[in-house]
This record gives C-alpha cells, structure tokens and sequence, in this order.
C-alpha cells in the first residue's frame, strides 16, 4: 500500500507507492547512452585549444598547462552561470518584490578523464579516485566561499550538454534555502539529542536495520533513502561523520564506483542521472557530508513540479535489495 515518508535529512515528504511499477509502462530499465564522437568532443586529450585555459590538471608527468598528457583538467565554464566579476543589476523602487544581485563567484568544469566516454561507470576505479580528489581538491579552493556545490550531470536526459564525463563546480556567496534547511535540522537534531550528529546516527541506524543497505566498506556506507524521491536513488556517507567533504579523509570513491557499477548491471546500462556532493556550508556547527546519486529513470510531473512532493514507485527497501543482488 502506498505511504507518505519524510525524508529525515531534507525534511521532505515523498509518497512510496510500489504498486504503480506494475501498471502498463512501468518497467524501469536504461539504455546505452550513444558513443562520444572524440573528434567533436571539446574535452578530449589533444583538444586542450577548444576549451578556455586550464586553472588546474592532474599532471604525472609535469606538462605544459594546455596540452595533453593530463588525467583529470580543470577549466572556466565557457558558459558560465557564475562570474567573479559579474555587476550588480540597478536596484528596483520595490526591492521586497523584486530583489537581484550579482550572479558570483565562480563556475568551473572538471573533466573527469581524457577518455571519450559518457558515465564515470566507464572508467576505471582508479579514474574515479583521481577524479574525486581533483573535485576535493577544487572545492578545497574556494574555502572562502559561502557554499561550494559539485555536481555531475551524465546524458542530456539529466541535463549534460556535453556527452563526455565531466563534474561542474558552482562557488556561490550564499547558503541556498534547501542547503541551509539541512543545516537547520543538523542543529536541530544535535540540541534534541544533546550531541548526536542526524546523519551519522540515521547510517548508524540503516546499518542496525539492514533493509536499506546495498555496501559497506571500511571508510563508507552505500543505502537507498528511506525518503528515496525516485526509483533506484542512493545515498554514499562516512562511517565516521565528517563535516566537509573537502577535508582530509575518506571521499567515497570506491563505494561511488562501486554503486555506479551496480546501478548499470541492475538497469542493463549506466543511467542518465544526477549525482551532487552535500558538503558542510558556512555557518554549520553540526553537519556531514554525503553523495547523493539520482537516476532519471521517470520523469517529474505534476505532483512533484506543482507540490513538491515526488512519487517514488519503487520502494527504497526493493532498490536496496535488487542492487546487492546486482
């Protein structure tokens, strides 16, 4: 029977309703995504001239910037969404009703690998490492900022306007609202329970339980929510709470590779999907970082774009299970 779930981390309520996987239409699968042309393909090793000047690259071999021989780059958004010098629109006569500033500070794309390939299922796990460092490392440098936000879009269907593997970092001086909603309830959470750490107890929890669990590994936890939005949503989290994600420790990189790995074998193929690091943003005393992982196996409709509740039609406890089988 369908039931309304509130997501402990986010505060949001989702309706979980399985039955309706079954009406016509309802099976949930992925393709493979089209092969990466390598010679349109503006990220690939030996096009270093197609993209603005690099601001930083994993280089074994101590090369010249902007040439090849690198394993993960690091470029300006040719793009961008934000900019270090982005002016300041005139101010409106009714600055309650129409409020605007400047879009800053920074937009940056990181190209995961040199290979031509669209997912970083493709890559090997010690491509992954690599890249997930150089996101660390990136996000470590703009300690300054209000919230730094890293994202990967993988396939046009969840937004990637480039087919090659890529993670975009957005540096922003402001906390946005659902980001400082997590902060809250962090706090929140650790004044009720007189120290506890929401999230570090929740994977405390899940572990106990089971139900949800799909890996474990020395540093990290792999689970579906209990608030799962859409079908096949998992959530990466230290064993050990940490605050920044961009700090010293674990990155979840292998259990990343590893959900990845598992999401293609269950659906037949790496999924379009968005996946975004959750890291400490200022003004937190009480935090810890995770990756959230969501396939675009369906599509928002009008309950989640009009109400901001999501359908899920696959039970979290369901995906947990088809994916340690996977």
């Amino acid at each position: 029977m369908p039931e309304v779930r509130i997501d402990p981390l986010t505060g949001f309520r989702v309706i979980v309703a399985g039955d309706r996987a079954h009406r016509p239409g309802g099976g949930l699968s992925a393709v493979p995504a089209p092969a990466v042309d390598p010679d349109s393909d503006p990220f690939a090793e030996g096009h270093e001239d197609r993209t603005p000047p690099e601001l930083y690259a994993l280089r074994p071999d101590s090369g010249a910037p902007d040439t090849p021989g690198w394993r993960v780059r690091v470029v300006p958004n040719m793009y961008p969404a934000l900019s270090g010098d982005s002016p300041a629109p005139e101010p409106d006569g009714k600055p309650d009703l129409f409020w605007g500033g400047p879009a800053r500070v920074a937009h940056e794309v990181i190209i995961n690998a040199p290979d031509p390939v669209s997912s970083l299922s493709d890559l090997t796990l010690n491509q992954v490492i690599e890249a997930v460092d150089v996101w660390r490392e990136r996000m470590r440098s703009h300690g300054e900022a209000s919230y730094v936000h890293l994202i990967v879009n993988e396939r046009l269907e969840a937004g990637a306007s480039l087919p090659h593997t890529h993670a975009q970092l957005f540096v922003l001086d402001f906390v946005p609202a659902a980001i400082a909603r997590e902060r809250e309830r962090f706090g929140a959470y650790t004044t009720r329970t007189m120290g506890g750490n929401l999230l570090a107890d929740l994977v405390q929890e899940e572990v106990r339980r089971r139900e949800r669990i799909v890996a474990i590994d020395d540093e990290t936890v792999l689970m579906a929510p209990y608030g799962a939005r859409v079908p096949f949503q998992l959530l990466i989290a230290p064993r050990t709470p940490r605050g920044r994600f961009e700090d010293a420790g674990p990155t979840g990189a292998r259990m990343l590779h590893e959900a990845l790995s598992r999401l293609s074998r269950r659906l037949g193929a790496s999924p379009p999907l968005n996946l975004w690091v959750r890291t400490a943003p200022r003004g937190a005393e009480h935090f810890c970082w995770r990756i959230d992982i969501l396939p675009r196996l369906v599509h928002p409709a009008g309950l989640e774009l009009g109400a901001g509740v999501h359908l899920n039609i696959v039970p979290p406890e369901q995906a947990a299970a088809e994916l340690r089988d996977a």
